[in-house]
């Protein structure tokens, strides 16, 4: 995969000399959390400021993925990019890239990859953190948000595969709120139908318990839902996942 840098940032990067894999590999800043090593390597991210303009630099190290492609593993963020791209093309809200890039050193695979920083959005979690405390009809125009955007997401054929309150963005416009994706690595396509819908929006709600109960599930359900006549059985199946995972 070549070097990809974005339009919109090519000018910014270059201004700071910071158009190249070498450069954004090279350059010291003070990571926002530890890095992970699940998988053998390291992958850290860190914040970087140009001027106005925020993104969040994520470099790692042998941080590796394994698929019948790529059977001796490829960068995880190589699968990110490439899930972003097609979000992208697809029209699925979702954080946005400014470059990446792989290099193959002796005894490693490095990755970097840049995405424009979400500022002016909050994830779903900290919504939930203060949910008593927001008026009804914030609630509300939130949980349409988040069904809005699970409704486009598997209407493009796609799942998230991490669809949590943690990876989901929201901003306020007006009335409403915009919602969109981060942490597309896991994404795979649709495959099997209401199947993996349920497999898609159960963790969400699992995570949402304390704060949601039926109410809130129907009027998220009732923006996801092209027939309304089928909610009943909706709920019956997304319970039913529900009471299995907590069983377990």
């Amino acid at each position: 995969m070549s070097d990809f840098i974005a339009a919109a940032d090519r000018a910014l990067l270059e201004q700071h000399g910071l158009n190249s894999f070498e450069a954004l590999w090279a350059l010291q800043l003070e990571a926002v959390d530890e890095p992970n090593t699940e998988r053998g390597g390291w992958s850290s991210v860190y914040r970087l400021e140009l001027g106005e303009r925020a993104y969040y630099l994520k470099r790692q190290s042998n941080h590796l993925t394994r698929s019948l492609r790529h059977p001796c593993g490829e960068p995880t963020f190589a699968r990110e990019f490439r899930n972003i791209q097609r979000y992208a093309e697809l029209g699925i809200p979702a954080l946005q890239a400014a470059f990446f890039a792989a290099r193959r050193v002796p005894g490693e695979q490095r990755a970097v990859l840049l995405t424009r920083a979400l500022d002016g959005w909050q994830e779903l979690g900290d919504y939930l953190a203060c949910w008593s405390q927001l008026a009804v009809a914030q609630q509300q125009a939130i949980l349409r948000a988040c069904g809005e955007l699970a409704r486009r997401l598997h209407g493009a054929g796609q799942l998230h595969g991490c669809f949590y309150p943690k990876h989901i963005f929201l901003q306020a416009q007006g009335e409403r709120f915009a919602a969109c994706l981060i942490d597309l690595e896991k994404t795979r396509p649709l495959l099997l139908g209401r199947r993996d819908r349920i497999k898609d929006l159960e963790p969400l709600l699992r995570r949402a318990s304390r704060q949601w109960g039926g109410d809130e599930w129907r009027v998220l359900l009732q923006a996801y839902l092209d027939d309304p006549l089928s909610m009943p059985q909706w709920l019956t199946y997304l319970r039913a996942r529900l009471a299995d995972k907590e069983g377990r």
